[in-house]
């Protein structure tokens, strides 16, 4: 494949040709099938270009605006279609509209796009596909491997979504704050399958955020990147957890955490703050840390004071606790993290479990000394544990504190 047709960069063009379709009256489910056919078609003439058969001149080599040639060879798809559909009469009116060759508009709605595939009326993990294969321009197929589920049960999905947002009519602005969520559930899928979910969706945000400005944009990528940082580092060589305090540091990606706190500062000094900024805030102080012993727990407690402001979440008031009691005490923790049982037990909706709770407390009894009671927690916590991962590190720690026990 020639260089100016990599898959990296069509997908790139992917969110902009297909707002270019939706604007110019395609439907969007339509308009993203039409799509992905040019797509195929594109890396098709690449891989001609890449191996010429005799007395070729090597085609791929011949485009020189790619969106441009998207768009055309996408629309072309669409009329064809249209024009076997049954409703050919009412839609032949489209004909009229066919763009001729040239360079592509240099504005385009990829930010409606953007608030399309996170659309209130689909489920958090519809939105999540949609954004995938729409903006994203991944297959069904490398999104399915991504969430390891059979394909055509994601293709279902994926068109289930189509039909829901073909009938969406946008007569208001779309939800800043639906779009960064979605884009940070993908982020948490991290890495699976031949897709590396993470590294998509700081890709996905950048382009997010030369589309809008918008301090918390900027902060959920402040976020990502920061996060993202200490990948190498989160897993020993066997695949066990490593916990925070005892990462190497010096397997952090520094270059990562600097521009996270640069855009973090930038978004910061707008003053107008939301919970994603507050937790890039809070990873910034951990990754600015050199050890962790020397982490400014005092002013990650007052950021999460902030979050619990913002989002008044049971899992930040967690995270809080855990604060509480590194910057004073593992007693100060316990008693934040009695707090939040209490809360919930007299909230409307009854008493329910916060994930990583019973491990947060394991972890405080253990601070404070009940090394028998951290066991037990521990040994609990394991077994309430989402991920094999998550178990197998719990179950250690109650091991561990159970062989110091029995000496």
């Amino acid at each position: 494949m020639t260089p100016d047709v990599d898959e990296a960069r069509l997908r790139s063009l992917t969110p902009g040709v297909l707002a270019i379709l939706v604007r110019r009256g395609a439907d969007f489910a339509a308009a993203e099938d039409a799509l992905q056919e040019a797509l195929v078609e594109a890396v098709r003439l690449g891989r001609a270009a890449a191996s010429p058969s005799p007395g070729s001149t090597g085609g791929g080599s011949a485009v020189r605006d790619w969106k441009g040639w998207l768009v055309t060879v996408a629309w072309r798809k669409y009329l064809d279609a249209t024009r076997a559909d049954a409703a050919r009469r009412r839609r032949e009116t489209l004909v009229d509209k066919e763009p001729t060759p040239g360079p592509a508009p240099a504005a385009d709605d990829t930010l409606r796009l953007y608030f399309l595939c996170a659309h209130p009326s689909l489920t958090p993990s519809s939105a999540v596909a949609l954004t995938l294969r729409a903006v994203g321009g991944l297959t069904t197929r490398q999104i399915a491997r991504a969430y390891l589920v059979p394909e055509a049960t994601m293709a279902q999905r994926i068109s289930r979504a189509k039909r829901t947002v073909s009938k969406v009519r946008f007569d208001r602005p779309g939800d800043v704050a639906t779009v960064l969520r979605v884009l940070y559930l993908v982020f948490n899928e991290g890495y699976s399958g031949d897709v590396d979910l993470a590294a998509e969706a700081i890709r996905l945000t950048r382009q997010l955020a030369t589309a809008i400005d918008h301090p918390e944009v900027a902060g959920l990528l402040a976020l990502m990147l920061l996060h993202h940082a200490r990948r190498a580092a989160r897993t020993a060589p066997d695949g066990s957890l490593v916990p925070l305090a005892e990462q190497d540091r010096g397997r952090w990606d520094t270059e990562s955490i600097a521009e996270g706190i640069g855009i973090l500062q930038a978004a910061l000094a707008r003053d107008l703050l939301g919970e994603f900024q507050a937790q890039a805030a809070i990873a910034a102080l951990h990754a600015d840390a050199p050890t962790a012993e020397e982490t400014d727990w005092v002013q990650i407690t007052e950021w999460y004071d902030e979050l619990v402001r913002l989002t008044d979440s049971p899992v930040v008031r967690l995270n809080r606790a855990v604060a509480v009691g590194e910057a004073d005490g593992p007693r100060a923790g316990l008693a934040a993290l009695a707090a939040l049982e209490h809360d919930s037990s007299t909230s409307p909706s009854g008493a329910r479990p916060v994930p990583r709770h019973t491990a947060v407390a394991a972890y405080l009894h253990e601070r404070d000394g009940d090394l028998p009671k951290a066991a037990r927690l521990y040994a609990e916590a394991a077994r309430q544990a989402p991920t094999l991962a998550e178990r197998n590190h719990l179950t250690r720690q109650a091991a561990r504190l159970n062989t110091h026990l029995r000496r």
